[in-house]
């Protein structure tokens, strides 16, 4: 049950993912991918196991699994600064919408508000299928949390989740195993091919 991912010169921040046995072998120039799975277990409505890429090299590793921690979307969203909500993020995980600033920086904010790791969506909300390679900024800066990328589908569906219920942030789990669910059980968002 692995993933084979391969960057395309022509497409320099995509990584493209293509579902495979994991006994076939990676083909010159692909690569076995990392992912990270987390469930949002409330709101009900997106009650679903979601897929993200840990930063390619920079921030830390989940050491603990956390099986109900708060998912505050960051205000602003692009969190390249102070946060208006920075108080909710301390000791939860904060969702961050890509643009503005690096990757890095936004890690670092997050990690400066005592978040323990950053979620950080796409900024394209019609987004997928297309994980993009989050790499270290020229800052020679470091951080310490985890980073992962998230669809742009997906983050734009679990903000909209939200704001529709008035919602401050969801409740989730992660990392998941999803080694132990059987495929049939598998709650997998109905817009996104895996």
């Amino acid at each position: 049950s692995g993933v084979i991912t391969g960057t395309f010169p022509f497409f320099r921040d995509f990584a493209f993912s293509f579902p495979c046995l994991s006994s076939v072998l990676s083909p010159p120039g692909l690569r076995i991918h990392e992912y990270l799975y987390f469930q949002v277990l409330s709101p009900g409505d997106i009650r679903y196991i979601f897929t993200a890429t840990p930063a390619k090299d920079f921030g830390g590793v989940f050491n603990t699994r956390y099986d109900q921690i708060h998912l505050v979307p960051a205000d602003p969203p692009e969190a390249c600064g102070e946060l208006n909500n920075g108080v909710f993020i301390q000791d939860q995980i904060a969702l961050v919408e890509r643009g503005g600033c690096s990757f890095l920086s936004k890690t670092r904010v997050i990690q400066e508000h005592g978040g323990r790791a950053v979620i950080i969506a796409d900024n394209a909300y019609d987004n997928d299928s297309f994980y993009i390679e989050m790499i270290q900024d020229s800052s020679r800066r470091t951080a310490d949390i985890p980073a992962l990328f998230l669809l742009g589908r997906d983050g734009y569906m679990i903000r909209r989740s939200l704001e529709q219920h008035g919602l401050p942030w969801a409740v989730i789990s992660i990392p998941v195993n999803v080694t132990s669910i059987p495929t049939y059980e598998m709650m997998q968002p109905p817009w996104t091919f895996w």
